[in-house]
């Protein structure tokens, strides 16, 4: 190695503390979009733009496969990426401020006609849109911030300490998004449609800044790793098509796939079937809905840094189940409970909370092991193809699991309304549709995700092996 590569090269896998604080901050800003998005779009749509659960349903699924769509194509880009600010900054640089702007204007409700149908269908077209444009802008900067683990440490351990602080913002995010709105809407009480606004337009501004922090506080680290890279990688480039099939054939990247998947159709279905569950089942007002999602996500908070310290020492599939086990419980237990019974769901949203801090932590800890099998059998890195598949696989999931609970609000004769009305009785149809989205569907989805975990083939002492064979191969080449 030439004395200038050698000198850029990191010392250690070990990080420190301004470089993990730097990485956590670029996930804020996507959480607290997507946070209000799962939590508050659906009911936005339905009970204060007007739509029906079904076209509301469906500018859901349309904003997701597209999201599913471009997320394997900005991973690719930003693979083959040249810049002095390396392969993945220069993609969060330049979409942050249009990521702000389109996430701002999906909580306005335009005026398109007087007649009830053509607002509906004009209100569908914008909201579809808007949909695809932010979903573009959040791929944008989110999924090159994704690829950027493996680029700053190869430590096993160390990455799930990382990833620690990536979702202990992640989750302080959504959060914080949870109390902004907790005490908008108190501020704000008899004008749901300017509580949007005024929601949208803050979570707009303080999801924008932290994305500038966590570029440049990487970006020496990840600098010095993409020297050694360019040094060490091979030359052969492999065509698009071949590497999605080499992603495909990785075994172990299959059952992450599967357990992310899983994992994150609980939490999304569950995000955006319990306004309604609250408030027409449990008969509770919206302000107890976002202490119930606090609950859940405050607990999530709590619980990740005593995960990566259990990880540490029992390892990441043992954690998954542990925290699986207690989500079951819960998740079944909120099917059953009746609205006399409504003490009852802060200790199931704590119950949880315990779990949904693990479907956190563990899959994205999974990914860079898996990326490090690929570069053992390629000899190249493609981080970006592998988050990109990883994402759109279970977007696409989403899209559909969102859609269908949509069209089944709609089917069981759900009755939407715009702001300012009052909230209508729903029938009884509609009542069983909303508990079944919010126990049987989510319990489902989380013993399959069980069931992948219990076979992933990548323990610690695995991932050693491939790491130790990969140096052999890096000291080969620089000699």
């Amino acid at each position: 190695m030439s004395q200038s590569s050698a000198s850029s090269e990191p010392k250690s896998d070990k990080l420190n503390f301004s470089t993990k604080l730097a990485y956590g901050a670029g996930d804020l800003g996507p959480a607290i979009t997507a946070n209000v998005l799962a939590f508050f779009l659906l009911f936005f749509l339905t009970n204060v733009a007007g739509l029906s659960a079904g076209l509301a349903g469906s500018v859901l699924l349309i904003g997701k496969v597209w999201d599913a769509i471009n997320d394997p194509i900005v991973g690719v880009l930003s693979d083959r990426t040249q810049s002095r600010w390396g392969r993945r900054h220069p993609w969060m640089l330049f979409g942050a401020i249009p990521f702000g702007i389109f996430f701002f204007l999906q909580w306005i409700v335009p005026q398109f006609s007087e007649e009830a149908s053509a607002q509906q269908w004009g209100l569908f077209w914008y909201y579809v849109g808007i949909s695809i444009l932010f979903n573009a802008f959040y791929t944008v900067v989110n999924l090159p911030y994704t690829a950027l683990t493996p680029e700053l440490t190869q430590d096993y351990n160390e990455r799930t300490s990382l990833n620690s602080y990536r979702f202990a913002f992640s989750i302080g995010g959504s959060i914080l998004s949870l109390v902004l709105a907790q005490i908008i809407f108190s501020a704000i009480p008899e004008d749901t449609g300017r509580q949007y606004f005024v929601l949208g337009a803050i979570c707009a501004v303080i999801s924008t800044l932290p994305l500038y922090w966590c570029v440049f506080g990487t970006r020496q680290r990840v600098a010095a790793t993409e020297a050694r890279r360019q040094q060490t990688e091979a030359s052969e480039n492999i065509p698009l098509l071949a590497q999605f099939r080499i992603a495909f054939n990785n075994r172990p990247y299959l059952f992450v796939i599967g357990i992310y998947l899983c994992s994150w159709l609980a939490v999304q279905v569950t995000a955006a079937i319990l306004p309604y569950f609250v408030v027409s089942w449990m008969g509770l007002s919206a302000a107890v809905f976002t202490q119930v999602a606090i609950a859940v996500q405050g607990t999530a908070l709590l619980m990740l840094f005593v995960w990566s310290a259990v990880s540490a020492r029992i390892g990441k599939r043992a954690v998954y189940f542990m925290g699986m086990g207690l989500w079951i419980v819960a998740q079944g237990g909120l099917f059953f409970l009746q609205p006399e019974q409504a003490s009852l769901i802060y200790p199931l949203a704590i119950m949880a909370g315990v779990g949904v801090s693990t479907a956190y932590l563990v899959p994205w800890s999974m990914v860079p092991d898996v990326i490090e099998l690929d570069e053992l059998n390629t000899g190249q890195r493609r981080e970006g193809v592998f988050y990109g598949f990883m994402v759109l696989l279970q977007k696409i999931g989403l899209a559909i699991g969102l859609f269908v609970v949509g069209q089944s609000l709609e089917a069981a004769g759900f009755i939407e309304t715009t702001a300012g009305q009052a909230a209508p009785t729903q029938p009884d149809a509609a009542l069983l549709a909303i508990r079944v989205a919010i126990g049987p569907i989510p319990t489902v989805a989380l013993v399959l995700g069980l069931v992948l975990a219990y076979f992933y083939p990548i323990t610690r002492e695995v991932h050693a092996e491939i790491l130790l064979k990969l140096k052999e191969r890096q000291q080969s080449q620089q000699q």
